[in-house]
């Protein structure tokens, strides 16, 4: 059996291994899996069901859920062997595709690097990207309640001084995170920020030393490539034609009503 990657490109992490595979010519099979469409949000209106794909999809969530304890994607399936987290998987694709050295360098202060930033970002960019989704569409799709504008201003000023660290400490002057040549810190930190545009947060505009590096991220990957994995994302507020699961929207509002508070 081959190579197998349980992706669902609305999810960052999942878009990190998307592209880091395409680009580095590795043979996969792609199983797409809803689960943010169909697990948590319920699934399309019946107008737009295709329901060959949505039992494909179904039966693709119910294998990554036995591939994956934790109920979450990405997920590796090679051969027998499983494996679950971003950051491995990309760490075990890199090792045993034996992919270009830049993107995880052999030299131990450059990787040493890559690892800085990867340990940095959970809890700094990823810790405030992915709210913007939440306060932009998703809460209000749950509740029926306005944007509150509030808690959107807050999770933007987190970002704001995370960007701003992100800029002063990894990218300085550079080219990319670790120098002159792509890594994987700069996979792993453009995909999430490009959460917060997908709902109208330009988090790009006036930081023109971040539009650089991007535009230069976008070219190391491909344009095309780039677009092809963002194209879901960038077109989130389609999700607004999406019809919650009654049940789900009963037990998730309340919840999400103390966000708001």
């Amino acid at each position: 059996m081959g190579l197998e990657l349980y992706l669902d490109l609305l999810s960052q992490p999942c878009r990190a291994i998307y592209i880091f595979a395409k680009k580095n010519n590795i043979s996969f099979e792609f199983k797409h899996v809803e689960l943010f469409k169909d697990s948590v949000l319920g699934r399309r209106t019946p107008g737009g069901n295709n329901p060959e794909q949505s039992h494909a999809a179904q039966s693709q969530s119910a294998e990554s859920g036995k591939l994956n304890i934790l109920k979450k994607v990405p997920a590796l399936k090679d051969g027998s062997f499983t494996l679950s987290e971003s950051t491995a998987i990309l760490l075990y694709l890199s090792r045993k595709y034996n992919t270009p050295d830049h993107w995880y360098p052999s030299d131990i202060q450059k990787r040493a690097l890559v690892d800085e930033y990867l340990s940095w970002h959970h809890t700094n960019i990823r810790a405030n990207a992915p709210k913007t989704m939440w306060i932009k569409l998703l809460i209000p799709l749950f509740t029926g309640q306005p944007l509150p504008s509030e808690k959107l201003q807050e999770v933007m000023e987190g970002l704001s001084a995370s960007l701003k660290q992100f800029e002063e400490k990894f990218l300085q002057d550079k080219l990319f995170v670790v120098g002159s040549e792509i890594s994987l810190a700069d996979l792993v930190a453009v995909v999430e920020l490009m959460q917060p545009v997908g709902v109208g947060c330009d988090i790009f505009e006036g930081r023109p030393r971040l539009v650089e590096w991007r535009n230069r991220v976008e070219e190391a990957v491909g344009k095309e490539l780039f677009l092809q994995a963002h194209e879901m994302v960038l077109n989130i507020k389609e999700l607004s034609n999406i019809q919650i699961d009654p049940q789900l929207k009963a037990q998730l509002a309340p919840v999400l009503m103390k966000v708001l508070q």
